[in-house]
């Protein structure tokens, strides 16, 4: 029997996705359940399972666009096999990124591969097109490639002797990478955005941390990291400022009276944001567990599409990076976000025990918000910002015994 593999319904709003790449070769043995694509959406990327055991058929090839409910392959139930599917019947991503690659890199200089027209001009305008960009019969470079390759690599071209020595490949970007582009230069012309400043001296919440983390580690198997501190410091910001959890709706503004907070993570396939739901109501040991199962999904290419839809704000960390400093751009349709940057030993004016001024050595990290300046005024912003200041430098008054009473219950120690 002949079977149809059809991709699925990932979500009421993804309508098109995009074969990123096929996990077997065409007339591979496959088992039921076994992943058989990597596709695409413009938020997440996926497996697709085989439906059935049998001998496929692919019907499209990698970067294909297609719609949900669209045929890609087709499996032949009665060539099923028993055995499990041989590991060295198809080759691993690496493998097919290596042979792909090397073949790119010895063709792309390669006069065979040329029609006789095309080399003599692409001698005489000095260029050198990849194999990928050849249109003719037999992967052969055409005139006509040379021409419209000369073109799109600007007025001053690129020389033959570049080329044959360093070797030039292109890669399609993905449908996710290409709706993560459209997005961020869409917040760009379409919101107001504006980005304020202010410093934290983290002392505080590392001795809290330093103390702490040892119970906290063997009670809950997680580790009390910056995270979960600045997560509540949001929370509580958030309900004092209300502006900056909300969102334009048309003509209307949304207000929430939850937070559900947007972790950004780095990713293989790019930057995602899982979100968090209902953060407010999260003990720091909640909030920790579940950035580490959100970041482990993400790392491992997991995270569904419920995972990153909805939230009302953002968290971004560019100090894990070595981030000084940085104006992160807003995650739409939401109003702000919090960017966390590194933690650098700098000089601070503190009181002494007696009341007078002195400088001391102190870790200090850098806070960021861009916020859309249509829905958030310059007031809001910085009060917002203060706020997180204020808690994050008194965590045990501010964040700990304002909402627990004492540390002990915070901590769940």
């Amino acid at each position: 029997m002949i079977v149809e593999i059809k991709i699925p319904s990932l979500g009421e709003s993804i309508s098109e996705v995009e074969i990123a790449s096929w996990l077997v070769k065409d007339g591979d043995t496959v088992v039921k359940d076994q992943p058989i694509a990597e596709i695409d959406s413009d938020k997440a990327t996926l497996e697709l399972p085989a439906d059935h055991s049998g001998k496929i058929q692919i019907l499209l090839e990698d970067g294909a666009t297609v719609s949900v409910g669209d045929v890609v392959c087709v499996i032949d139930t009665s060539q099923a096999d028993d055995q499990d599917v041989s590991e060295t019947q198809s080759p691993t991503k690496s493998e097919v990124a290596y042979s792909s690659s090397s073949a790119l890199r010895s063709d792309v200089a390669s006069s065979e591969v040329y029609a006789p027209a095309a080399k003599k001009l692409s001698e005489e305008m000095g260029v050198v097109v990849p194999v990928d960009r050849a249109t003719g019969k037999g992967g052969r470079v055409t005139k006509d490639d040379v021409l419209k390759y000369k073109v799109s690599m600007g007025t001053s071209g690129v020389s033959k002797i570049l080329l044959e020595h360093r070797g030039v490949k292109t890669k399609k970007m993905s449908l996710l990478r290409r709706r993560i582009s459209d997005r961020l230069v869409a917040v760009k012309s379409e919101t107001a955005m504006l980005t304020t400043f202010n410093e934290v001296n983290m002392k505080p919440v590392m001795n809290l941390r330093s103390e702490y983390k040892e119970q906290f580690k063997e009670k809950h198997g997680v580790s009390l990291g910056f995270m979960s501190f600045f997560t509540r410091a949001v929370t509580r910001a958030l309900a004092e400022f209300p502006n900056v959890n909300s969102m334009m709706d048309g003509q209307h503004q949304m207000f929430f009276d939850y937070a559900d907070i947007g972790i950004a993570v780095s990713a293989p396939k790019g930057l995602m944001v899982p979100v968090i739901r209902n953060a407010e109501k999260m003990s720091f040991a909640k909030i920790e567990k579940e950035i580490g199962r959100l970041a482990v999904l993400a790392r491992d290419g997991k995270l569904a599409v419920d995972d990153m839809t909805g939230g009302t704000f953002t968290i971004t960390n560019g100090g894990v990076f070595g981030s000084m400093l940085s104006t992160p751009i807003i995650n739409p349709p939401q109003s702000a976000i919090l960017g966390m940057h590194n933690i650098v030993e700098r000089p601070v004016v503190i009181k002494g025990n007696d009341g007078a001024a002195i400088i001391g050595i102190h870790p200090v990290m850098y806070l960021a918000l861009s916020y859309d300046h249509r829905v958030i005024d310059g007031k809001d912003s910085v009060g917002f910002l203060m706020k997180i200041k204020t808690l994050l430098e008194n965590p045990v008054e501010e964040l700990i015994e304002f909402d627990f009473g004492q540390i002990s219950k915070a901590f769940e120690i």
